[in-house]
């Protein structure tokens, strides 16, 4: 196999590992749909809100006739739903979802109004998560450079199979990229979402930050332990391991607000 072959190889994989990331996470929106006198009613619900404002809950119903209401509360909290009714601007029905705090939740519903008979369009609660905003020039650069770590971890793998000799210098580009993409603009954008710059070990659980974390402790060993001997086998399982890590969903056991105690959770402490 030649070079140009695996790099293709590498961007075709880099890029459906990272639609699957954001595709199976908590916070991509989920798809609903319902049938209302012979037409059917999709939509597409949102499960995160960045920046200041309301969450705004957006459905296109054509028929003028079908009235829409949202019902919310704050999530994981005993208090009883509110009921907000949506209102029509051309095709679409549009409700809200009050602000909260960063890492705050709210779970809701969608129902549909025809002839006074109610229809659901999510069967069970939709959560959104909210966060501050992330500026796009700290955003940008973060996406891109943990996609050139995840890229550049294949090649030094497939190099490593194919055994092509420049598999080390792809091994220190790796660490360089993850370092710059996880833990330089990572914490960054912690802060501004959720108020800390690191939420994994030693501080948390979050298994986002952990990840990365993981991630870089194989890398730094296969690199450094590659110095005065050659060890192939190393950068391929560190290979191996950075895209096994890459295929748990973005955003699992992310900060969550404890409306209770007003404290920011992660990860594993979740589940106590």
């Amino acid at each position: 196999m030649n070079k140009t072959l695996i790099w293709i190889i590498a961007v075709v994989i880099t890029i459906a590992t990272v639609i699957y990331q954001r595709k199976t996470g908590p916070t991509y929106p989920v798809n609903a749909s319902v049938e209302i006198s012979g037409q059917t009613i999709e939509s597409s619900l949102p499960r995160s809100h960045g920046g200041d404002g309301d969450r705004e809950i957006r459905i296109e119903v054509l028929d003028s006739k079908i009235e829409g209401r949202i019902i919310y509360k704050r999530y994981k909290i005993e208090e009883a739903f509110t009921t907000v009714d949506m209102h029509r601007q051309g095709t679409d029905l549009i409700g809200y979802l009050p602000h909260q705090p960063p890492a705050g939740k709210i779970e809701y519903s969608v129902e549909l109004i025809h002839e006074n008979v109610s229809y659901p369009l999510n069967e069970s609660p939709t959560v959104v998560r909210f966060k501050g905003g992330v500026p796009a020039g700290v955003l940008i650069p973060h996406i891109l450079f943990i996609f050139i770590a995840e890229l550049l971890s294949l090649i030094a793998g497939l190099f490593v199979i194919f055994k092509f000799n420049r598999y080390k210098l792809y091994s220190i580009l790796t660490v360089v990229f993850l370092f710059l993409g996880g833990f330089v603009l990572g914490p960054v954008i912690q802060k501004y979402a959720f108020g800390a710059f690191w939420t994994g070990f030693p501080f948390g659980m979050d298994l986002t930050d952990n990840k990365v974390l993981f991630a870089m402790i194989f890398w730094i060993l296969a690199v450094v332990l590659n110095i005065k001997k050659d060890r192939p086998k190393l950068v391929l399982a560190a290979s191996i391991v950075f895209f096994l890590i890459n295929m748990i969903p973005h955003s699992m056991f992310g900060s969550e607000l404890n409306y209770e105690s007003g404290e920011v959770v992660t990860g594993m402490i979740m589940m106590f």
